[in-house]
């Protein structure tokens, strides 16, 4: 049997880059090749190399790159998720998982496409961006209003809102956003403590949130990660509140403002000390089923809920905390069954995005491979998607 011939022209260098951009070390790549490192840091010094058949593995499988971005001179520009997101500690941006790394590279690719698809301007009149500007200089009641009033959403307490678990609040919230100007992904995170992040851009603005959590956490996520779009910045967040106090004490800041802002919108204050002033007695006290039927009222969590009473210090810091933890260990349960790519894939993806690219392709002003790169899936599952679409607007 002949020897396996390492490939030649590939960059040392690039290899490197490659993996580190990924956020692996050398001891996972051997591990996946059932290598020693000591295989892999060769390869990455120049002092030998991957096959063919190898360098596919490492290109598509663990790095997610282009085989050909291996044959360059040099690494290409590209910001690192440590030089874009200020909304969580170095250390912490340092040990985001691959899996969350390739999600921010999914994430620029769809802004990518919005680029190309929209001429680099956004496709609303009046994006809300141009209508409401945060400062956390200024009092946050008046700027929580002028958000819910610029997303024309319905009233608290309105039918539209749907039932309890959120699903039709998370649809409510998604679409006034998104006619806002504001893109929204979705996916499956599997680094669970982080909760969503954002990528700013004067025209094309893109969030994406944790899709394998309750309905009502990924409403306070995406209103979380609008405040951040509205004052202009990038951020990656967390569920727990914990990073947050090895922040420089600016970001703690902008956290917790973006934090009162969401909740704010979710929970108009005025409302919310109305409804809640005749329940009487001490909060503290109160059985956990009140909790849930306030969160049910506004479509949030309880634990928004119970941050309100905190911020109003009608509960003690260790109250909420030790209802915190009490309510994060109680896991949503999980559905049954494998569930329908398509529903799940177009949940994913931003409705304007594909709304947009279906129509270009029903046109035929681009081609089914065009199209399935604007979506970021494959070229044989577009038809599909077409129907179903059509069917939607049809129903």
């Amino acid at each position: 049997m002949s020897k396996a011939v390492a490939l030649p022209g590939v960059q040392p260098m690039l290899l490197k880059w490659a993996r580190e951009t990924a956020h692996l070390t050398v001891e996972d790549v051997a591990l996946s090749f059932k290598k020693q490192p000591e295989d892999i840091a060769a390869w990455e010094a120049g002092n030998a190399g991957p096959t063919y058949a190898q360098l596919e593995k490492l290109a598509y499988e663990l790095y997610k790159r282009p085989l050909a971005s291996f044959f360059l001179p040099a690494p290409p520009p590209e910001k690192a998720p440590e030089a874009d997101f200020r909304a969580l500690p170095d250390a912490d941006l340092r040990q985001l998982q691959r899996s969350t790394v390739l999600l921010i590279r999914k994430a620029r690719a769809y802004q990518s496409s919005l680029d190309e698809l929209f001429a680099g301007r956004s496709p609303v009149a009046n994006p809300i961006w141009q209508k409401v500007a945060l400062d956390p200089a200024r009092p946050i009641g008046p700027q929580a209003q002028a958000v819910r009033a610029a997303l024309a959403v319905p009233d608290v307490g309105a039918l539209g809102w749907g039932g309890g678990d959120g699903d039709a609040a998370l649809k409510t919230w998604r679409k006034a956003i998104e006619a806002a100007g504001v893109f929204v992904f979705k996916d499956t995170f599997k680094q669970k403590e982080i909760s969503g992040f954002c990528l700013e851009h004067p025209e094309l603005p893109v969030v994406m949130i944790n899709n394998s959590t309750t309905k009502t956490r990924q409403i306070f996520s995406l209103l979380h990660e609008l405040a951040h779009i509205l004052l202009g910045r990038q951020a990656i967040s967390t569920f727990s509140d914990e990073p947050l106090g090895r922040l420089p004490p600016g970001e703690q800041k902008i956290e917790r403002f973006c934090n009162r802002v969401a909740a704010e919108v979710l929970v108009p204050r005025v409302d919310f000390v109305a409804f809640t002033s005749g329940l009487g007695g001490g909060v503290e006290d109160w059985p956990i089923e009140r909790f849930a039927m306030i969160a049910e009222r506004y479509r949030v969590s309880r634990e928004v809920i119970l941050r309100m009473f905190r911020d109003a210090d009608r509960v003690s810091q260790d109250f909420y905390e030790a209802r915190k933890a009490e309510w994060d260990g109680q896991k949503a349960g999980k559905s049954k069954g494998g569930g329908d790519h398509y529903n799940t894939k177009g949940v994913y993806i931003s409705e304007r995005l594909m709304s947009e690219v279906l129509m270009r392709y029903g046109r035929r002003q681009i081609d089914v491979a065009e199209a399935a790169d604007f979506m970021g899936v494959k070229a044989k599952h577009i038809d599909e998607f077409e129907n179903r679409y059509l069917a939607g607007l049809a129903a």
